[in-house]
């Protein structure tokens, strides 16, 4: 069975994921509107400026639905302003910024710096064979508390890939790495 993966396509780095999916063999849907959102089986939220994603969910009357979604099981790949867009407490958001709270982590955006402080580290990943996985930091969030998620990867003492049930939050870029390890171990891991 050919798994059909959502993509939220608002904004940010979801042509990447797009593509990375389609390599694997998932049938890929951008996810722009609602009922798009309900033909799914799963959902990666890519990176990219999370306030900006956090007003298109309301305009775009994904909010709603994707919150619901997501609290029924939906499975999740969220990454970087992903992740921000899950995370139950955003440290530094906008005041009207409201996360969906799916994974208890608290996160600060831009948490490694601004876009000059980008770098790129070799991440051990509980669950991912083949060696280490080249982890992207762009403008990265920082999670700064962890709660009941299961940690798989971390960066100098620091959560950087988190998992609670059938959700996945990276605070790095996947899509960016040129290894398909961790969506193929994602997709693995979607039961429908």
């Amino acid at each position: 069975m050919v798994l059909k993966v959502g993509v939220l396509a608002l904004q940010g780095a979801f042509r990447e994921h797009a593509e990375a999916l389609a390599r694997l063999g998932a049938d890929v849907v951008l996810v722009r509107r609602p009922h798009e959102l309900a033909a799914v089986d799963a959902i990666v939220l890519p990176g990219g400026e999370s306030t900006t994603q956090d007003k298109l969910l309301d305009s775009s009357e994904l909010r709603d639905p994707l919150d619901t979604a997501l609290r029924s099981g939906l499975a999740c790949l969220a990454t970087c302003a992903g992740l921000i867009l899950l995370a139950r407490e955003v440290l530094d958001g906008r005041p009207d910024q409201r996360p969906l709270g799916v994974l208890d982590v608290a996160v600060r955006r831009n948490g490694y710096g601004r876009q000059v402080d980008s770098f790129e580290a070799h991440l051990s990943v509980d669950g991912l064979s083949g060696g280490t996985f080249p982890g992207v930091f762009i403008r990265a969030p920082k999670i700064e508390r962890v709660g009941g998620v299961a940690v798989l990867a971390d960066h100098d003492g620091d959560a950087v890939l988190v998992r609670s049930g059938n959700v996945f939050g990276a605070t790095f870029h996947p899509e960016l790495a040129g290894d398909l390890r961790l969506h193929q171990h994602f997709l693995s891991s979607i039961e429908v």
